[in-house]
């Protein structure tokens, strides 16, 4: 049963910034983003900016984006190349591995050395960065868990989205904006709320758009569990592991290339077990989705996979990053399709997108009130009266972690666990 009034409540945000951001694994940018020396995006972990850069050894960075000397913002250009950053207050310039090298007056201001030795100087590194199949992560905590045991089980599902080939993913976007709505809805959905499919989404179905014939097929899917993270599956009809990934809409050269990346059991979830991920989200505020909707009146099925992260902006705001992500080795005229089907259903023009966040901001709106600290939300689907599930777990899922098929919360009660268990921590870092 969860209090309706954590999803708008400031004292919550404050909590949750405290203790929850200033500790986790934070997703920043993809190594295609940056990929040649001196490229670089700015990102944030809520009020916290960032440089993330390719020095010129070729090493990844990501730098605190605020100046040694009064505190400007270093970098005010969302992306770009450059081999130096340079303040716009007193002109104090750093190399883009964040080493201070240029102090304007510094013999005249400063006595040189012996007033500020510059010397050993650079912009204050993130304490804690890790990179998994080229995505970049921070943490602000410096004592955080290596990311890869952070990760544990939850990247045997990440690497389905993300190691289809040996060259990885390329990114595209992010296509940004704005919701008036609390940040972790979105994150508790793509956990697992398959529950939502048939209703919110029934004219997607409606229209021809979506490959299953009724949302209601959602059922027959999978929902896992798994270290930090918790997604869902679709159930795909009888066939090998080429058969079914045809069905999705990969070409010949594409799946030779899974095949080969894939672990046996990453086949066997697919080919034996007949589940392909679907949407997930790993803890806290990271989700993926992997859909293989019509985008033509010929009926044509194409795949698309898109990472989006919820930026807590308030308790009533949430800024959306969503990113088009493709395997970089994929056919050209695949990555044209597919990025087709990402922006029919998902980014700010998608309708899937529409259906979603106007319910969400509906929660949030309702979640402000008197009454909403009255109301405890009933989280408790897919349990028995005595808190056992209504199914078993799967016997038969080749994938780590526990799963269960047929509709339930156990995906949003794992996500609200971690998350209690964060914001409850007494402990605040500084």
């Amino acid at each position: 049963m969860i209090p309706a009034h954590v999803y708008n409540d400031p004292e919550i945000f404050a909590l949750e910034r405290d203790r929850l951001f200033a500790r986790s694994w934070v997703f920043l940018a993809h190594e295609s983003e940056i990929p040649e020396p001196g490229d670089y995006v700015v990102r944030r972990v809520l009020a916290d900016s960032f440089i993330v850069a390719r020095d010129e050894d070729g090493q990844v960075r990501a730098m605190f984006n605020m100046c040694l000397h009064r505190g400007m913002q270093v970098c005010r250009a969302e992306m770009g190349n450059a081999s130096h950053f340079r303040c716009p207050y007193h002109a104090w310039t750093y190399r883009n591995d964040g080493t201070l090298v240029g102090l304007p007056f510094h013999m005249d201001a400063y006595g040189g050395e012996d007033g500020f030795a510059k010397q050993g100087q650079t912009l204050l590194p993130a304490p804690s960065l890790g990179i998994h199949q080229g995505l970049i992560f921070v943490s602000l905590d410096p004592d955080a868990p290596p990311l890869r045991d952070y990760l544990g089980d939850f990247a045997f599902y990440l690497d389905l989205y993300a190691n289809q080939s040996e060259a990885g993913l390329e990114l595209r976007g992010p296509q940004r904006w704005r919701v008036k709505a609390n940040w972790k809805i979105g994150a508790e959905n793509f956990a697992g709320d398959s529950y939502h499919t048939p209703h919110t989404h029934a004219s997607v179905v409606d229209i021809g758009l979506f490959r299953e014939p009724k949302a209601s097929k959602r059922k027959e899917g999978a929902l896992y569990t798994a270290g930090p993270g918790a997604g869902t599956t679709y159930k795909l009809p009888p066939g090998d592991l080429d058969g079914k990934l045809a069905y999705v809409g990969y070409p010949a050269e594409m799946i030779e290339r899974m095949r080969a990346r894939w672990t046996p059991a990453q086949h066997a979830l697919v080919e034996d077990d007949g589940f392909m991920v679907s949407a997930a989200t790993l803890f806290p505020n990271l989700s993926l989705v992997h859909n293989w909707p019509k985008i033509d009146d010929a009926g044509t099925v194409v795949p698309f996979i898109s990472l989006r992260q919820w930026q807590p902006v308030s308790a009533n705001e949430t800024e959306v990053l969503s990113w088009f992500a493709v395997d970089a080795a994929a056919p050209e005229s695949f990555k044209r399709d597919s990025y087709k089907a990402y922006i029919m259903c998902f980014g700010s023009s998608g309708m899937f997108e529409q259906d979603d966040v106007e319910n969400w901001v509906s929660i949030t709106d309702m979640a402000a009130g008197t009454m909403a600290r009255r109301l405890n939300l009933n989280s408790r689907m897919g349990l028995t009266s005595s808190d056992k599930p209504l199914k078993p777990p799967l016997a038969d899922f080749s994938g780590p972690g526990v799963a269960y098929q047929g509709f339930g919360e156990f995906n949003q009660r794992h996500w609200l666990s971690m998350w209690s268990d964060a914001i409850a921590s007494k402990e605040v870092l500084l």
